[in-house]
């Protein structure tokens, strides 16, 4: 247990720093490093039993969280520019027959502006645009909801990391649900 004079003696610390220098707000960082300086002995003569527990939300062999990726290095700007627009004009293709062979009401497509939008009408929205500063497509599902797809050099596809799923796949699948006729996107 720390003892009582200890927590008295940063406490008045405190206040006397606070009161002196509360005028000069250029002498604020000073005040803050001596404050943190004499209260690090009272933090080192703290009880750690007393302290709760830390929670984990999370499996410790699990990484924690998308790692950094330089997308410079991995994809370089023309490469990525010529396979994504390779890649949405495709889709815009393949989806424009698509809309003539369902009877979907509210069935558009529209590209512009590097976005492409499929509308589905009372069935949702798909939005698949370019990302070019990550060298990604990111997605919005009216299903899956937003996800940010990579190029992966060895499927030869756009692969959204966390889920391993490829976007022309999980496209084909939603709107399979969606719409209750199979395509093929790939």
């Amino acid at each position: 247990m720390v003892p009582s004079s200890t927590k008295l003696l940063l406490l008045r610390r405190l206040s006397m720093a606070f009161r002196s220098n509360h005028r000069h707000p250029s002498s604020i960082m000073t005040l803050r490093r001596s404050v943190l300086h004499s209260s690090l002995g009272f933090v080192e003569h703290m009880d750690i039993v007393s302290r709760p527990p830390r929670r984990s939300f999370c499996d410790l062999n699990e990484p924690q969280g998308p790692t950094t990726i330089d997308y410079h290095s991995l994809l370089k700007e023309d490469e990525y520019h010529q396979l994504a627009d390779s890649t949405i004009h495709d889709l815009l293709e393949k989806l424009e027959e698509y809309g003539d062979s369902v009877d979907i009401d509210g069935f558009d497509i529209d590209y512009g502006n590097q976005v492409l939008t499929l509308r589905l009408g009372s069935l949702g929205t798909y939005v698949l645009n370019k990302q070019t500063p990550n060298r990604q497509l990111w997605l919005s599902s009216p299903v899956s909801g937003p996800s940010r797809y990579d190029w992966d050099r060895s499927a030869r596809a756009w692969v959204y990391r966390r889920t391993k799923t490829n976007l022309s796949n999980i496209l084909e699948s939603e709107l399979e649900k969606l719409c209750g006729s199979s395509v093929c996107l790939s």
